[in-house]
């Protein structure tokens, strides 16, 4: 485990090139923030976490898969890992965040177009 990185990791650096392209600037895993988000983009008051579907169980994916060997400790693992990510997001949302959430499976144009998409209309909305 060792070798998994929890940043600048493939989908991340996806999503990242994408919203660049697309005029809107962010910062990256802000440390005052709880969670440390993804993406931190100011100007929306709105942060992106870009997750992995194996280590935060994204319902319904392929890749959210319980491993055979030593069955308990994943599970513990990765359920403490969903009840932290539903805790970090409603703090956020609590101190006036909108919280976007990018899974690695849906790290494609067609979803992230979406998101800019909400991100302007919503900043559009609240100008």
């Amino acid at each position: 485990m060792a070798g998994i990185r929890n940043r600048n990791t493939k989908p991340e650096l996806i999503v990242r090139s994408y919203l660049h392209r697309a005029g809107l600037r962010f910062t990256l895993h802000n440390k005052k923030l709880l969670g440390k988000p993804d993406l931190v983009l100011r100007r929306w008051r709105a942060v992106i976490f870009v997750n992995g579907c194996f280590w935060h169980r994204h319902r319904g994916c392929n890749f959210a898969y319980t491993p055979k060997t030593n069955a308990r400790f994943w599970l513990k693992k990765l359920t403490d890992n969903v009840d932290r990510d539903q805790r970090t997001v409603r703090e956020l949302r609590h101190q006036g965040w909108r919280v976007f959430t990018v899974w690695e499976c849906q790290a494609n144009n067609r979803r992230l177009a979406s998101l800019v998409r909400k991100l302007k209309q919503e900043s559009l909305a609240n100008d």
